[in-house]
């Protein structure tokens, strides 16, 4: 009765959700390959024309006196703004100015001639040959977004298929879309997040939706786990067509059993670890409480430091650029790096310079010399610091997009602290520590193939996981049949019932 019971679950769970699976198989092969489109402030940097020492006629003091603000600002970067380079200054943590850096004029309202020039900049396009319209209620491209902040939002389409968003309010490219792009999202990331505007506008309930619909589909992947593993005969105590068979069934139905056997458990991990991207509970634990004396607030204090304003006085940024005058530089960020003002000077590509305010600019910081820093401020709690060319179980990236090679410093302390140092601008690129153990191996472990082992040696990833997207999707196939079949029987003996009921 038991079994019984577990499969008349399991056809019926699998009834309502076989097409759901359906979905969510051959999307995750397209989320392999195609992100959903976003536009980062290295995009922006990226598209930004390379600044022009020639053209920076105020200081950083004069531009910030124009502001008439009293509390010294708590970031400083130099970079370009329509065409024009432009101090942006941060106060407290959101707040932003921009100060022209050719007339030390404080940037105010921007006009619409402004925002046509961005759109254009962006695509090398006319704003003129671009349908334009405003962007008054959240569409499928600025889901992401809070509009109310971005607002006036005005979207220029053009006759290719690119589309830009540029926010009136901050003169920002939002986002920025192509035919390519958009496919490639259908075809990933919307449809297997369920991420359609009408549903997803609606941000609760569309948070239920996927962690309701995820925690069903974990359920039923489980009990169909464990029928296929009870009813499988090793010794073929069943017969099919006369001769001794492991399986009870014949059809879809043997199908179906052979597809979940070898695939089934493929869908309860990733059914779960779906469920677990939407947090429906907390995924860390509590940490220990962290003393300021300890090496896990000590290594980041050490290299990041507070940024001090006036200390950049002993070398404006034209001569900054000027040290650095044969590369393309697009942005000169105001910093410290183990408590000495520095620039660190953006070029194309990601790649960065550190200026020193006293000194010569240089590539990156001595490996060694971030090494005795970190001895010296993690102490005794230091298990080891070295350098790590290759990515790790706790910093890796299949695309090979984060920087390398980095420092890992790793403590003894109870969370198992873990640290990775960018010797190229001096910041703690990533950590880790043992309260984070959920969220990386049941969730990205688990939904991603997160593995080095496989990321190292790609194409390797590739094929495991698409071996088992496509062995998903054929369990799914057979699914929709049985589902099909069942409703069909189902329908049928109502209608059945109804015929007997009338003449009666």
């Amino acid at each position: 009765m038991l079994k019984r019971l577990l499969v008349f679950v399991h056809r019926w769970l699998g009834v309502v959700l076989c097409v759901l699976f359906l979905i969510w198989f051959p999307t995750g092969i397209g989320m392999m390959y195609w992100p959903y489109p976003s536009v980062t402030p290295a995009d922006r940097l990226e598209r930004s024309p390379a600044l022009d020492r020639a053209a920076i006629m105020v200081s950083p003091v004069d531009a910030y006196g124009v502001l008439g603000l009293e509390e010294p600002p708590s970031s400083v970067r130099l970079n370009s703004f329509d065409d024009r380079p432009v101090y942006r200054f941060r106060t407290g943590r959101f707040e932003e100015h921009l100060v022209f850096a050719d007339t030390a004029e404080e940037l105010g309202e921007i006009p619409m001639e402004t925002v046509h020039r961005i759109a254009a900049a962006w695509t090398s396009q006319p704003a003129s040959a671009a349908r334009v319209d405003a962007v008054e209620d959240a569409d499928q491209w600025t889901l992401q977004t809070r509009l109310d902040t971005v607002q006036p939002l005005w979207k220029f389409s053009w006759p290719n298929g690119e589309q830009v968003y540029v926010s009136q309010a901050s003169g920002n490219v939002i986002q920025y879309t192509t035919r390519a792009s958009r496919l490639g999202a259908y075809v990933g990331p919307i449809t297997h997040w369920l991420y359609f505007t009408p549903l997803r506008k609606h941000g609760r309930e569309w948070n239920r939706v996927v962690v309701w619909s995820s925690a069903i589909g974990t359920v039923a992947a489980s009990l169909g786990v464990i029928i296929g593993i009870w009813m499988y005969s090793p010794r073929k105590r069943y017969r099919y067509d006369g001769a001794p068979t492991s399986i009870p069934y014949r059809g879809q139905k043997r199908w179906h059993m052979v597809f979940g056997l070898a695939f089934g458990m493929a869908a309860v991990t990733w059914a779960f670890s779906g469920l677990l991207s939407m947090e429906p509970f907390e995924l860390r634990r509590p940490a220990a409480p962290v003393e300021r004396t300890s090496g896990v607030v000590r290594i980041p204090q050490a290299f990041r430091g507070r940024m001090q304003f006036g200390a950049f006085a002993g070398k404006d940024p034209r001569t900054a650029l000027e040290q650095v005058a044969k590369l393309q530089v697009k942005e000169l960020e105001f910093t410290s790096i183990v408590g000495e003002p520095v620039y660190l000077a953006t070029l194309n590509h990601g790649e960065s310079r550190i200026i020193p305010v006293e000194g010569d600019p240089i590539a990156e910081l001595d490996h060694q010399a971030i090494i005795d820093l970190v001895k010296r401020a993690a102490g005794s709690e230091l298990a080891e610091a070295r350098v790590l060319t290759q990515y790790d179980a706790y910093y890796l990236d299949r695309r090979r997009e984060r920087p390398l090679p980095v420092i890992l410093a790793r403590l003894n302390d109870a969370d198992g602290t873990r640290f990775y140092i960018n010797p190229r601008n001096g910041r703690v690129e990533s950590g880790y520590q043992s309260s984070d153990w959920i969220e990386r191996w049941a969730y990205h472990g688990l939904h991603s193939f997160d593995f080095p082992w496989l990321y190292n040696y790609r194409p390797a990833w590739d094929i495991v996981v698409i071996t088992f997207m496509v062995g998903g999707t054929a369990l799914c196939v057979t699914s929709l049949v049985l589902a099909w079949r069942v409703l069909g029987r189902t329908l049928r003996r109502r209608a059945a019932m109804d015929v007997l009921t009338d003449a009666t």
